[in-house]
């Protein structure tokens, strides 16, 4: 098939440029002079059979430019095994439903060649977590949604108190911009950024794991646009994270311009989003995201109403005390509501 394709396409190549040559040949008998514009296609012929015979054997192939999925469209770098950029839509319709995430599973993208793909065997045993760049959480409308977002190509190597911590409290926080922002859109992606050496060189250097050597970013990117239809206004916040553990940090202290991020991956983000329509989205709506202490008190809370024995229920409150994290009067009281009824259940269950 792609003989044929080579043929086809040199053989229309050839017979073009044999009749603007024909053409351009009768044009310069009539005049013996060449119009500009002659002369112009004269020039594009040339440079088309010059650009030909140097790719003779085709143009070297990255891949396509972009993947679209069922709710999200990312770039994809085959050299690393990682996005480029993964992009996201969010309003607040897409964050109810019955979408379960046990129901998905990590797996390569059939669509990428795989020689250019990671697997999970990649992170296994490798001290880094699969990372979500398009988190499977924006997506509880619809399964397959949800489902799209573990192909790996959706997927880099992340910190795992990074990916359970601040950049899940991140997440949270782009989900909450949904309650006062019609339309949120993100940017999510890996950035490689330079650190300074003894000789006072900067140097970019990154892991990489697995038998496909998937590149270890050193640092994690999104770029949000919130807007409402009744404004002009679109509000923009852009921030570098470090992939690595993150405790007290307010999301402020990552906050960087949409051009400095461009300048270190080379990526246009915006193009097209008018510069003067801008202001900050952290100015607007302070960018306060849930303090890792706060974080805490509300996993636990979800982990007690989830409770389906005395076992897990005490489980999850040793944890809790075993982070030092002091627990409210509303989550006592619910793990002591919780508790007696679990405590009753399971006395009914051993009587029966």
């Amino acid at each position: 098939m792609s003989f044929i394709k080579g043929f086809l396409s040199g053989t229309v190549a050839s017979v073009t440029c044999y009749t603007l040559y024909s053409l351009l040949d009768v044009t310069s008998r009539k005049s013996d002079v060449l119009s500009p514009v002659d002369s112009a296609l004269l020039e594009d012929v040339a440079n088309l059979e010059k650009t030909r015979e140097i790719l003779k054997y085709g143009v070297p192939d990255r891949g396509p430019a972009i993947r679209s999925y069922s709710d999200h469209v990312l770039a994809y770098d085959q050299a690393k095994k990682t996005p480029i950029w993964v992009a996201e839509h969010l309003h607040r319709g897409k964050l109810t439903g019955s979408a379960n995430r046990k129901k998905s599973q990590f797996q390569p993208d059939l669509d990428v060649e795989s020689m250019f793909s990671s697997t999970n065997d990649d992170y296994r045993h490798s001290g880094w977590s699969r990372g979500h760049m398009a988190p499977a959480g924006n997506y509880k409308f619809d399964q397959r949604a949800m489902s799209d977002t573990f192909y790996l190509t959706n997927i880099l190597p992340q910190d795992p108190d990074n990916n359970a911590g601040f950049w899940n409290r991140f997440e949270m926080y782009c989900r909450d911009l949904t309650k006062k922002f019609k339309d949120v859109r993100i940017l999510s992606g890996p950035v490689m950024l330079p650190e300074s050496e003894e000789d006072g060189k900067l140097y970019v250097n990154y892991e990489v794991i697995g038998k496909n050597q998937v590149a270890v970013p050193t640092h994690l990117f999104k770029v949000i646009v919130a807007e409402n239809d009744d404004s002009d206004k679109k509000y923009v916040g852009a921030f570098v994270v470090p992939n690595k553990p993150i405790s007290s940090h307010k999301l402020q202290d990552f906050e960087v311009s949409v051009d400095y991020l461009e300048r270190k991956t080379g990526v246009k983000y915006l193009p097209k989003l008018d510069k003067s329509r801008q202001s900050s989205l952290c100015g607007k709506h302070g960018c306060a995201i849930m303090s890792s202490s706060e974080f805490e008190l509300d996993m636990t809370r979800k982990r007690i109403e989830r409770a389906y024995s005395v076992h897990q229920l005490e489980k999850a409150w040793t944890e809790l005390q075993n982070k030092r994290v002091q627990p409210d009067e509303k989550l006592v009281a619910l793990y002591q509501n919780r508790r007696n009824e679990l405590v009753e259940k399971e006395k009914l269950k051993r009587e029966l």
